[in-house]
């Protein structure tokens, strides 16, 4: 036992990721994992038996004798913890074997469970660190499982849980809804499939924990063999478990590893946003209107990327620099890039020239290489390991540029300047046959709300609510065909003044209801409630974006 000073707090409980489920979701998960009277229950993190105690409910329900002897099992890392639960399941009139430790180190019994219920601990892979993600890491190597080091506590917990069940077992879990939408997640997400049977989970839209902003999802998987699609209920709070029922659950089979994302959406703007996909007008990937590559990596943007004044200060010759948009997305806020922005940048004296002399360096380019070397810029990886290490390899000016970090939605900027550019953004090289209308438009057409939705399907949520495009998830970013862009060229066209003034007020809902009523509408058929869909649909997956981040600044 553990003495009065060991007596648990908010922090500990924070530290080692417990958060108290409410009961109505432990009632509802032991509800449904458990189905006989003689069933067998372990809770893997047990707590202070939040899951044991409506388990026990349960098993009485059903017939079980009224101490349920060696049915109930429970593991627990906090020895108070499992001192309460053995507290409050003893003036249940219940008892339970719980096991005290790291659930990572305990291995299945000999007899496994029927039913494996509980709430695993949410612990960040910036907290979850040391031993503790070593034996996760490796537990999950034990199932076939190769998590990444960004994987937090739940998902090898989910894994190893799963080693516990009867091959017809039950395993019902409360986990992060970015079980859905993560990268790292991909691996639970193949592994759920492959397992169980039958994969459903449960998803709400109010957050249903008090005081915690991290969203969740229940997952119900049994059976084993392996199941081709996943099922999903749209709940609205803890109310709605109450009034499930055979023809609420909605269907998805997902392709390869692609993300769950599209399962967070109201079944109607799901089957709108995956029919105008389908459609011939709708079905380009910006991948199919060319290529998408990071710009060029400097290895020390400080040194290389210069402002007009140090290009003076220094004597460099204008031969030995090259116009570059500046480090960062910040001034790409508008349709087009052009000479006239640039040169308005530069004035301001933001880093627009690129330090890149050619074979012979003028004595004024020695003496700034003499200057970087003193400083170490070559010692920087990049530079060390290229030859020499003062010329940065470049790439192909681009047609169009990508910020593939963000806020609200990534941007394409038509490169009227035709500048290099830096590794902050992407480049688009369009292909032949479609660079002139592609350069032209396609920035334009793309602020339209099923583009928009898409960008959230196929990026990624990183830290403060940032929404990221890797290349190959930019290359997935659905857009109007080269044919639909021609059809609507002149309408386009004749909205760009107004599409350019709403841009420059911050005002870009204005822009694309604008390119909804062209393209959407008028074009593509859909009705003002359908393109209404797309919008409430793409804004709930920005919310959650945003909700997630506050989620990180309140638990870190």
């Amino acid at each position: 036992m553990k003495g009065s000073d060991d007596v648990d707090t908010p922090a500990l409980r924070k530290a080692r990721g417990a958060f108290f489920t409410p009961p109505a979701l432990a009632h509802f998960l032991s509800e449904w994992a458990i189905r006989s009277s003689a069933d067998t229950v372990l809770e893997p993190s047990c707590g202070d038996a939040a899951f044991l105690l409506p388990a026990v409910d349960r098993l009485r329900a059903l017939g079980a004798k009224a101490d349920m002897p060696g049915q109930l099992h429970g593991v627990e890392i906090h020895d108070a913890s499992a001192t309460a639960a053995n507290t409050r399941l003893a003036a249940h009139g219940a008892s339970a074997r719980i096991a005290i430790g790291d659930f990572f180190d305990e291995g299945p019994p000999p007899s496994k469970y029927d039913a494996v219920i509980g709430n695993p601990p949410y612990v960040r892979y910036q907290q979850f660190s040391g031993d503790a993600r070593a034996k996760s890491l490796q537990a999950a190597l034990a199932q076939g499982v190769r998590l990444t080091g960004l994987a937090s506590s739940w998902a090898a917990f989910t894994i190893h849980a799963s080693h516990f069940l009867k091959e017809d077992g039950r395993l019902g879990l409360v986990l992060p809804a970015e079980l859905l939408t993560v990268n790292y997640a991909s691996q639970v997400r193949r592994f759920l499939l492959d397992r169980f049977a039958k994969v459903r989970l449960v998803l709400f839209e109010e957050l249903v924990f008090p005081d915690v902003l991290e969203e969740v999802v229940l997952l119900l998987a049994e059976g084993s063999g392996g199941a081709p699609s996943f099922e999903v209920y749209q709940a609205r709070n803890l109310n709605d478990l109450e009034r499930m029922c055979s023809d609420s659950w909605v269907g998805y089979a997902p392709a390869g590893d692609q993300k769950w994302t599209p399962a967070l959406l109201p079944a109607a703007a799901l089957d709108v946003y995956a029919r105008l996909t389908d459609d011939a007008g709708f079905s380009t990937l910006l991948g199919g209107w060319g290529e998408t590559y990071l710009g060029a990596v400097t290895g020390n943007n400080d040194y290389f990327s210069l402002t007009r004044a140090e290009v003076a200060k220094l004597k460099l010759d204008q031969s030995e620099l090259l116009p570059i948009s500046p480090p960062g997305s910040k001034h790409l806020r508008g349709l087009t890039f052009g000479s006239a922005a640039w040169e308005s940048l530069a004035k301001e004296g933001k880093r627009c020239f690129l330090f890149a002399p050619g074979p012979k360096p003028s004595a004024a380019a020695r003496a700034y290489i003499a200057k970087g070397e003193k400083e170490g810029v070559h010692l920087t990886y990049k530079c060390r390991n290229r030859t020499p290490w003062w010329r940065v390899p470049l790439v192909e000016r681009p047609d169009l540029l990508f910020t593939y970090m963000n806020h609200d939605r990534p941007r394409l900027i038509t490169n009227d300047a035709e500048t290099q550019f830096l590794n902050s953004l992407y480049g688009v090289k369009l292909n032949d046959a479609v660079r002139a209308i592609g350069r032209e438009l396609l920035p334009l057409v793309c602020l339209n709300s099923a583009t928009l939705l898409g960008a959230e399907v196929v990026g990624r949520a990183y830290g403060g609510g940032m929404l990221k495009h890797e290349p190959r998830e930019a290359d997935l970013l659905p857009v109007p065909s080269a044919a639909t862009l021609e059809a609507v060229a002149d309408e386009l066209r004749a909205i760009r003044p107004q599409i350019g003034r709403a841009l420059r007020g911050a005002k870009p809902q204005r822009a694309i209801d604008l390119v909804d009523t062209i393209l959407l509408e008028r074009h593509l058929g859909l009705s003002p409630l359908e393109v209404g869909g797309l919008r409430g649909a793409r804004d709930l997956l920005f919310q959650r974006r945003v909700t997630r981040s506050r989620s990180e600044r309140a638990t870190n």
